[in-house]
Order: structure tokens, then C-alpha cells, then sequence
């Protein structure tokens, strides 16, 4: 009897699978020649993928000027949720000490990726997580790199400590001065900018003002960017203008945190006296401090008393920079006026003012009462005046508002007030002269 076979065909075509594969890169500095090495790693892993038959790139995800120690690293994060998502297989990093040099947080990661079902391979001590022994190699050697990070901490530390008792900075960048081995030398046009901005807040101006006043005239910082209340702080409470240095002011946690902490008496502290030309003088500097100390009694002297809170206060939101908007009252109207337009102006935000009045018009046809402001999560206000009522349910309503003309917005009261105010200013004038 002849043996009979028939071949039965697979209902589905498989295939080739291939493995979704991604890189991990990182450099712990911003300088030139760490970022250089950055590019050859994403350029290495761009090429060593593209080039395997069973591998699928998924993308190089490389984080520049982090810390191995931390791990809010944007494009880790990124990559850690493209794992959660399925759509990588395989990790490729360099080594152990790119990937994290905190071995706790390195262990974490790794356990969480396998739980996934995600290999990470580490090209320099030829690990691969899923392997047997992955785990055990990889504890070893995570200490060890941490260790390193440690030792290479505590001699930075000490390198510093030794700068300081010699009255000397480590590094040093700041508007106003250049910094040249070891030593602060003047730069005369950055210098007049540090100058005028004692001047003006010794005039009366709040910093507030004086950002407003400097972005308007298009007066960058030495990083180029636009002032801050923040960045005039700092400026004008920096003891290095009066030609002085005041070392250890901040100190960093530790290895693994490397977080900055102000200095409360954990530490000593070096103070060097005529170590380099001053911008500003000691006197200036001291008025400016107690001016800033009154105007700080000032403001606790105010938080102190009941503040009023508007209906609208924190309900308000910018579409055109995402902050908050706050309210203002001028001679003829209340206003609600973003945040950022009214601390930088409007080269930083270019939204619209709402008068109040409109304001609570469309709200009152939106939601029936001003007493319903509760069932509203927040308001966006977007140029075109163009108002989005956001509901607590999710819901979403949008309304217009039409600009009132002059004419229409010149009320009798309106022009009695300012008549008013014209004459109070007029009598002040009359007294200074």
C-alpha cells in the first residue's frame, strides 16, 4: 500500500518578525567636544540598526547635559513610556554608566523594562538584562560606577575647597565681567547695563519695570535671552559687582542627587576682599539690599491683610502663552490682562485684554449666574476674542465678544472719573514746583 502525504498549506504568511530595536545616549556636559561625542553615538547606533536584517530602527533617544545619577532625563522618560507602549523590544547603550550610575535607579529601570518583556544590552561589559546572570553582573558593576561617581565628586569637592580658601572661583559667568584664570575682568558695555539697573531700582523702580523697560528697548541678558524679575534678583543681589567675592554661597548635595542647596551654615564660608575691579559700589550695593528688605516688609505687611478674591481669579487662562490672567483697574475700566503680558509686555505675549463687564456678560449667558462659576474648570481666552468655557464635565462652549468703540466706551461716568484724576495729577504737579 503506497503511503500517501498531503502537504497542508499555513492559513497565514508570518514572515520575517523583526525586532523593534532603540538606542540610549547620553553626555553628562554641555561642552563642545561632549556634545561632538553625543552626535558620533547617535550617528554609531543610527547606522548599527539600520544596518542588522532583523532589526527594525526605532529611534535614538539621546539626552545631552544630564546627570546619570537623575531620572527625570527627558528622552529616558520617552523612551521608558515607548517600552510601556509596546513598540520596543530592544535597548542598545553604550555602558552601564550611560545608561544610570545610580544603581538603585539603574535596577528599577532594568526590572521594570524586563517586566515589560524589553532586553537592554550594554555594548562595553556585553550585558544582555535577559540573560541569566544579567542581573547579578550588572548590580557589581552599577556600584562599582557609582563608587567612581562618588570618588570623582569628593575630589571635585575638595579641588574647589582649596580654590576657595585661596580667595579664587572655579569657573565663573556673569553679565558685567568675563571671566579669565581665575579672575573677573570688566567688560565696559555689559557693565553700564549692571549699572543702570542699580540705578533704576535705587530710582524707585521695581523690577517688574525695569524687565519691561530693558525688553522693550531690546536689552538682552548675557545669555542672550529676555530679563526676568528672576534675572534682575540675581544681578542685584550679587555681592561679586562691589569687586568682592563671597565663596560657598551653594553647595551641591551629593553625588547622587546633585541637587544645589543654599548654604545656611552647613558649610564655612570665604569672603575675599578686593579680589577684582568693581561695577558697583559697596554703598550701592548695601542701599539697594535694605531697599529690598523694606520693599519685602512691605509686600509680608500686605499678605498679612485679607485679600480679595474675584470670581474670576484663577479661572482665567492664556492660549497664547498658557499663563494666568489677573485683574487690573485703570481710570475708566476693570480689565482682566494676562500675566506675562503684563510682567514683560507684549513682545512676550501678544493676547488681548477682556473688560470685566464683557466678561461677566458672556458668562452670565453662558452658565445663567456668576454663582455657577464653580461648574467651570477654567476659561480660555484666545485672541480673535474668542472666549472657551471648559466645564468640570468636559464639556466645552465657546463664545465672541465684539470691541465697544470709543464713543461707546466714553460713559458719562467714565469721563467724570477721569476728569477727576486729571485734576488730582495737576494739583500734585503744582505742589513739586
Amino acid at each position: 500500500m503506497a503511503r500517501e502525504i498531503t502537504i497542508v498549506k499555513p492559513k497565514k504568511d508570518f514572515g520575517l518578525q523583526l525586532k523593534n530595536v532603540c538606542a540610549y545616549a547620553r553626555v553628562s556636559t554641555g561642552k563642545e567636544t561632549m556634545l561632538h561625542s553625543l552626535s558620533a553615538q547617535v550617528s554609531y547606533y543610527q547606522n548599527l540598526i539600520r544596518g542588522h536584517n532583523g532589526w527594525k530602527f526605532c529611534g535614538v533617544y539621546a539626552d545631552e547635559a544630564m546627570t546619570g545619577t537623575k531620572d527625570n532625563r527627558g528622552k529616558f522618560q520617552e523612551m521608558m513610556q515607548e517600552c510601556k507602549n509596546g513598540n520596543i523590544d530592544l535597548i542598545l547603550t553604550k555602558s552601564i554608566s550611560r545608561f544610570a550610575r545610580n544603581t538603585v535607579t539603574l535596577l528599577e529601570s532594568v526590572r521594570e523594562l524586563k517586566d515589560l518583556g524589553v532586553d537592554v544590552y550594554f555594548e562595553e561589559q556585553n550585558i544582555n538584562t535577559m540573560s541569566t546572570n544579567g542581573e547579578l553582573m550588572l548590580t557589581i558593576l552599577a556600584s562599582y560606577a557609582q563608587e567612581e561617581s562618588l570618588s570623582a565628586s569628593e575630589n571635585m569637592k575638595w579641588r574647589i575647597k582649596k580654590l576657595f580658601e585661596q580667595g579664587l572661583l572655579p569657573s565663573g559667568r556673569l553679565i558685567g565681567y568675563k571671566y579669565k584664570e581665575g579672575a573677573f575682568e570688566v567688560i565696559s558695555e555689559e557693565a553700564e547695563i549692571v549699572k543702570r539697573i542699580y540705578s533704576m531700582y535705587l530710582g524707585g523702580m521695581g523690577k517688574v519695570k525695569i524687565a519691561k523697560q530693558l525688553n522693550k528697548e531690546g536689552v538682552l541678558t548675557r545669555n542672550r535671552h529676555t530679563w526676568s524679575p528672576m534675572a534682575l534678583h540675581w544681578v542685584l543681589t550679587n555681592y561679586t559687582y562691589t569687586g568682592n567675592l563671597l565663596l560657598q554661597r551653594t553647595y551641591t548635595e551629593n553625588h547622587l542627587t546633585k541637587k544645589t542647596k543654599q548654604n545656611k551654615g552647613e558649610y564655612p564660608l570665604y569672603q575675599a576682599e578686593n579680589t577684582h575691579e568693581p561695577i558697583v559700589s559697596l554703598s550701592d550695593f548695601e542701599a539697594v539690599q535694605k531697599e529690598m528688605a523694606r520693599r519685602a516688609e512691605l509686600v509680608r505687611s500686605a499678605d498679612s491683610l485679607p485679600r480679595k478674591r474675584y470670581p474670576f481669579t484663577g479661572k482665567l487662562r492664556c492660549a497664547v502663552c498658557g499663563s494666568y490672567y489677573g485683574r487690573r483697574t485703570t481710570v475708566t475700566r476693570k480689565m482682566w490682562i494676562c500675566h506675562n503680558y503684563i510682567v514683560y509686555g507684549k513682545d512676550k505675549c501678544a493676547s488681548k485684554q477682556i473688560p470685566e463687564e464683557t466678561l461677566e456678560k458672556i458668562t452670565v449667558e453662558v452658565i445663567g449666574s456668576l454663582d455657577r462659576l464653580s461648574e467651570i474648570d477654567f476659561i480660555e481666552v484666545d485672541n480673535g476674542n474668542k472666549l472657551t468655557f471648559i466645564f468640570k464635565d468636559g464639556r466645552g462652549v465657546e463664545r465672541t465678544w465684539k470691541d465697544r468703540s470709543r464713543s461707546e466706551s466714553w460713559t458719562a461716568e467714565k469721563r467724570i472719573a477721569f476728569g477727576e484724576n486729571r485734576k488730582r495729577r495737576n494739583a500734585e504737579c503744582r505742589k513739586l514746583q
